[in-house]
């Protein structure tokens, strides 16, 4: 039986135009490196999501790149031309099984594209390299390669809806193109595509434009747009908190069915912009929650950790590592196992545990990344 105090997190959830999560937990979007060359799934990547999707409302992919140049990451799958709609449809179709709502989440690498992954050709809003030693100086972007690349995130859209996902997430997030373009650090444009705030929101937003335009021509059913975007960044000139207040104003506007907040730990305080000792989740919440649902994320790992998330006023909260940790976390709170949830990695469990070989060794090489792992 479950304990009543949990109660919360299993109730029912209405999303976008009628789209029902039968719980409060989502599965947050992680990479897994697990991807063959070409960019189709593996039967590893597939058994994974099977795995983790059997107790959730919803799960959120890993990434997956809109056009060849925009490879974020080496072993990604791909959704960058139609030949890749099978391959989509068999992780849509392993999530959806076991009555979780699947959602794309759908991006382009743009500078932190590896030089090997696209040719040489690393492209970003402007000519300005990540911070740090070696890394490679971008080329800005024409004009006409924007809209092109709007083009694309519409058309990956389209294959999202004919593989039979439920949805599809931008992600904004992470220092990836579309944050690329809203942060002062990495777009020093001075034409339309960037300069003032206002500017610098050109790029999310014709993306989401887009992405509704193609939801409205091509879903026969409800299908969801969210957002993903980060709160801030560490670089001068950066993402302030108060930028991001004015990015999700404007993004609540535009009849979005969520916005997922992209953080390590769901009760961390802003860095600068705002006057407020609160975490950025309840200010976010705040600010735009009763508008749009937002999902939380960062560092849940007990059944606590997910109530005091859900205390902030979000709807959904979103387990990443936790999940990889112990995919039957969510049917142990259902059953009143809390006790028995698994918090720690274990260094010999990775069959067990279902996790593809590049996953794995990400996680032990990477002390402080996983718990469990020094």
């Amino acid at each position: 039986m479950i304990n009543e105090n949990y109660a919360p997190l299993f109730e029912s959830y209405t999303i976008g135009k009628g789209i029902q999560l039968k719980n409060r937990i989502v599965m947050a979007p992680m990479t897994n490196w697990s991807s063959h060359p070409d960019g189709t799934v593996t039967d590893a990547e597939v058994k994974y999501y099977q795995r983790r999707s059997n107790g959730v409302g919803m799960v959120i992919t890993a990434c997956t790149n809109v056009t060849r140049n925009g490879k974020g990451f080496h072993g990604e799958f791909a959704a960058d031309r139609d030949e890749m709609i099978p391959s989509l449809r068999r992780v849509a179709s392993a999530i959806k099984e076991n009555g979780a709502k699947a959602i794309l989440q759908i991006f382009h690498g743009g500078r932190q594209a590896p030089p090997e992954l696209v040719d040489g050709d690393v492209v970003s809003a402007s000519a300005v390299p990540l911070e740090g030693a070696g890394k490679p100086v971008p080329r800005a972007l024409t004009e006409t390669e924007i809209e092109s690349i709007i083009r694309d995130f519409g058309e990956t859209t389209r294959r999202a809806i004919e593989a039979g996902y439920d949805g599809v997430e931008l992600h904004g997030a992470n220092g990836y193109l579309i944050q690329q373009f809203f942060s002062p650090h990495s777009n020093r444009r001075n034409d339309r595509w960037g300069g003032t705030l206002e500017k610098r929101l050109t790029f999310p937003l014709a993306l989401v434009d887009e992405v509704k335009r193609v939801v409205a021509e091509y879903a026969k059913e409800s299908f969801l747009v969210g957002y993903r975007f980060s709160p801030e960044e560490a670089e001068t000139p950066g993402i302030t908190m108060a930028d991001t207040l004015a990015l999700i104003d404007t993004l609540a506007e535009k009849d979005l069915d969520y916005l997922h907040v992209s953080l390590q730990d769901f009760r961390s305080t802003p860095r600068r912009g705002v006057e407020d000792t609160r975490s950025r989740l309840e200010i976010i919440q705040e600010r735009v929650g009763d508008r749009v649902p937002v999902i939380g994320v960062g560092s849940i790992y007990s059944a606590n950790d997910a109530l005091e998330a859900l205390e902030t006023g979000v709807p959904l909260i979103a387990l990443g590592r936790e999940l990889i940790i112990d995919p039957e976390w969510v049917q142990k709170v259902e059953q009143g196992r809390e006790s028995e949830i698994v918090t720690k990695i274990n260094k010999n469990h990775q069959h067990e545990l279902e996790i593809p070989d590049p996953l794995w060794q990400a996680i032990i090489n990477s002390p402080g990344w996983f718990p469990g792992i020094e």
